[in-house]
């Protein structure tokens, strides 16, 4: 029905689920075929983080694509610590990481790491010239650069997040892609809109890799589970958070039509980040989506 690919959240922000459930689900969600495992990004939460989740993933699956969806990229002041890391995911994957990126919003995150909220756009900018140049064997010491030597020529794909004209030109810039939040169809349209307007504004010949991110919940008690969930991870901003949950994917029906919707704005993969780390949720929305696909 949809040449869309079809991506899956690692619920790495549920809280209380149990690292070897994390582990069982990537091998899972690649066995039900998905295209993509991707983690969400939080510091002050009971999360787990995202480039050691992914490090883990890639060692119990062999061809699903890996994303940062995103990462905070500011809160991670080391950009050669950050370099070392991120390299050692995408060798340990084979090459199958894309490193997703956004300035993140939350202040809480930003003083419980020491590093100011303001500004953090110039320095994501500053961080991207920098990991560049390490991913290119930079020399840094007696030994040379800092390694391991990525997989490709100038490191991971990197696809940013974001709204803002800066995130906007960020991406066309510097990126490969561009992925929306999870504020429904209407954001994504609206954002990729201008994503395709600046990549053709600055002369690029290829296209953006355009993706988006939705929250589904499935099973007898989908509602009451994203409630609770998006509620309590977006509860630093309720209205926000009811702006999500309407956007949210929940039964079956509505993620059919999500995709569809989705899949006609121009969509290039949809990732859906579960509710739940119940691994049934794997099992349903691949029946869900089993037409679709």
């Amino acid at each position: 029905m949809t040449s869309m690919d079809l991506g899956i959240g690692i619920p790495n922000t549920v809280p209380g689920v149990a690292g070897r459930e994390l582990v069982g689900w990537a091998a899972d969600a690649e066995r039900a075929g998905f295209t993509t495992l991707a983690t969400l990004d939080r510091l002050v939460y009971d999360n787990y983080e995202s480039l050691t989740v992914l490090a883990a993933a890639a060692a119990v699956t062999q061809q699903v694509k890996l994303m940062t969806g995103i990462l905070i990229a500011p809160l991670h002041t080391n950009a050669a610590l950050l370099a070392k890391q991120v390299a050692t995911v995408d060798r340990l994957s084979g090459g199958r990481l894309a490193l997703g990126l956004a300035v993140g919003s939350r202040p809480d995150d930003f003083a419980a790491s020491g590093t100011p909220h303001a500004g953090r756009g110039g320095r994501l900018d500053a961080q991207i010239d920098e990991l560049r140049r390490l991913w290119a064997g930079e020399r840094r010491g007696f030994a040379g650069g800092v390694g391991p030597t990525p997989t490709r020529h100038g490191g991971p794909p990197l696809v940013f997040g974001g709204h803002s004209p800066a995130a906007i030109r960020r991406a066309a810039t510097t990126g490969s892609g561009w992925i929306s939040g999870s504020g429904g169809v209407g954001m994504f349209r609206q954002g990729a809109e201008a994503v395709r307007a600046q990549w053709t504004r600055i002369g690029r010949a290829d296209r953006p890799r355009l993706y988006a991110l939705v929250y589904f919940s499935l099973g007898a008690n989908a509602a009451e589970l994203a409630n609770a969930y998006l509620r309590d991870y977006y509860g630093f901003a309720p209205p926000y958070a009811q702006a999500v949950l309407n956007a949210a994917a929940i039964g079956a029906d509505a993620v059919r039509r999500t995709v569809h919707d989705f899949a006609a704005a121009g969509c290039d993969e949809i990732i859906m980040s579960p509710c739940s780390a119940d691994p049934d949720q794997i099992k349903l929305l691949s029946e869900a989506v089993a037409d679709a696909r």
